[in-house]
């Protein structure tokens, strides 16, 4: 299968919108980037349908029409009959405008339609299948051939209304290149693996471009043909009401993917018998395409616009050859690997799954539950980091760690003062016994509010010490306001101990200088008597030596 749904890279932004809405799920994860897994996707389309950020993008194919419009061969296009419902004009008005743009004819794909139908008919008149699935819609054909395996026998071998036109088209112009044109996505792949039908595949979009490019407005004209009830067929029931019915068979219409796995599934169990299903994996059938433009237009204005359009008798057609008509449709293997159970088992306790009632199935990964997402896991489409309850549970058993175990008092309150959080070493510096007491309640009970007022008037606090006098306690504080969640956060530490310590030593220190002091005093005062008495002696003592040198003298 080629690659005719791309991905832009640079815009996906890992949101898990497309594999939420993919019935198949055949998309995978990794790098934070979706991609898609080819030989699971059936085409529908819907991942590009919902991308909010268009990073699924559709092969164009215009280059390539034009290489064929410049060549010398006439190039054809097979219009979708859908295309009433996506333009609002008749096909006079289309081949008008295709004409300008080098297409030699622009034709209904209806026609084949026609042909389609009979090809059914004689089914069920002759070969009398006990059921009959509709082979018009490449997507169904694919989900058959892939998931159900089993219905294969059920489906039409018969070619769509897209191939059946393109043969009678090369029937009456031999030469001529068939471009299709319609609002479908598996018709590119439908084109190419069934070759020589379809040279081309361009969507309504495609050429919208084409024919803005070359400036050529539609005449708002709708011709009518009353030769031409096939139109019916792109609209929920439409094949139905287009076919000769054949006695003892019950007609059933079913669109939707979902809806037409659930179909199957019920065909598996042996719960329906002599119908034919019409199966569209569109909701709404083809007018519902991914690739339909929606402007402001609704299923129901699009409904009317084609039952408005359609006739009431079929178109004429000739025989086709019957070596073409006939479609064999093959089993098409996804060989993905499949777990055990314990495999299984393993990768849910990963995911904090460790019981039944852990499984949310919420959905919000984008499969539809906790084991279909372990599966996923283990077939290397999806990551543990995919599942929303895990990332929230991770995260907030992360922060509630982190503020349980830190030595740091966490007090949060709201702008009305009232506690929203408070960690267990917050309710041992505010003698709290169990947070649930003061929850809800307000902040007054527990603490003066003057320091939250005074930050939620625009004042701050950063490691202000701050002494709780009703707990003679002393801390450093810190209290922010987050605007974002309206709410105050304090942050405090106990620095009792510490205070303690700084007013013991601060005590030991004054009362060391008082004690130098008084030493000081007295070692003055002692050297002062001391020199007081050195002084009398040394005047006693010159007084005696003064003598006793007179008296030698006198000798």
């Amino acid at each position: 299968m080629s690659e005719f749904l791309k991905l832009r890279k640079t815009n996906c932004k890992n949101c898990y919108k497309c594999i939420r809405h993919c019935p198949v799920k055949s998309i995978r994860f990794s790098g934070n980037q979706a991609h898609i897994v080819g030989n699971e996707c059936i085409l529908c389309g819907q991942c590009f349908v919902v991308c909010p950020q268009n990073a699924k993008e559709i092969a164009d194919a215009t280059e390539a029409v034009k290489v064929l419009l410049e060549g010398e061969a006439p190039v054809v296009a097979s219009i979708a009959p859908s295309f009433i419902a996506n333009y609002g004009v008749g096909i006079e008005a289309m081949e008008k405008a295709l004409r300008q743009l080098g297409f030699a004819a622009a034709e209904e794909t209806a026609v084949g339609a026609a042909y389609v139908n009979r090809m059914y008919e004689d089914i069920l008149q002759n070969r009398k299948p006990d059921v009959l699935i509709s082979s018009c819609c490449h997507s169904v054909n694919l989900l058959i051939q892939k998931y159900f395996p089993q219905a294969l026998p059920y489906l039409a071998d018969v070619i769509s209304p897209m191939q059946a036109h393109s043969l009678d088209i090369r029937r009456r112009m031999p030469n001529a290149h068939v471009v299709f044109i319609g609002p479908c996505l598996s018709k590119k792949d439908e084109a190419e693996h069934y070759a020589g039908y379809v040279d081309q595949v361009m969507t309504f979009e495609e050429l919208t471009r084409m024919l803005e490019e070359a400036g050529i407005q539609l005449e708002q004209s709708i011709d009518r043909n009353p030769q031409s009830r096939t139109r019916l067929y792109p609209t929920s029931g439409g094949i139905l009401r287009t076919m000769q019915k054949v006695p003892g068979y019950q007609y059933i219409s079913v669109d939707g993917v979902e809806n037409c796995m659930a179909a199957l599934h019920d065909l598996e169990q042996g719960g329906l018998d002599h119908c034919f299903i019409e199966m569209s994996a569109c909701a709404g059938s083809c007018i519902g395409g991914p690739v339909m433009e929606k402007y402001h237009r609704t299923p129901i204005r699009d409904f009317a616009a084609v039952d408005a359009y359609a006739g009431t008798e079929d178109f004429p057609t000739d025989t086709l050859p019957r070596e073409r008509i006939r479609k064999e449709m093959e089993t098409i293997s996804r060989k993905l690997p499949q777990p055990s159970e314990t495999e299984i088992f393993t990768i849910l306790r990963q995911m904090g799954k460790n019981k039944p009632a852990d499984e949310l199935n919420c959905g919000s990964c984008g499969y539809n539950t906790c084991r279909e997402k372990a599966i996923a896991i283990y077939q290397g489409k999806a990551d543990l980091t995919m599942c929303l309850p895990y990332l929230k549970d991770r995260a907030e058993n992360f922060s509630d760690h982190i503020i349980n175990n830190t030595s740091n008092g966490i007090l949060v309150l709201n702008e009305s003062m009232e506690v929203q959080e408070i960690n267990p070493t917050a309710c041992s510096i505010l003698n709290v016994r169990h947070p649930s007491d003061v929850l809800g309640e307000q902040v007054i009970r527990i603490r003066d509010p003057k320091d939250f007022l005074e930050v939620k008037n625009g004042a701050t606090v950063r490691d202000r010490r701050t002494y709780l006098a009703e707990y003679d306690k002393y801390v450093d504080e810190t209290i922010l306001y987050d605007a974002s969640y309206r709410v105050l956060i304090c942050m405090m530490r106990d620095v009792t101990e510490e205070e303690h310590q700084r007013r013991t030593k601060e005590s030991i220190r004054q009362q060391t200088i008082e004690t130098a002091d008084k030493v000081v005093d007295k070692q003055m005062r002692i050297v002062q008597e001391i020199a007081s008495l050195l002084g009398e002696t040394a005047a006693e003592t010159k007084i005696a030596l003064t003598k006793l040198k007179g008296a030698i003298s006198d000798e």
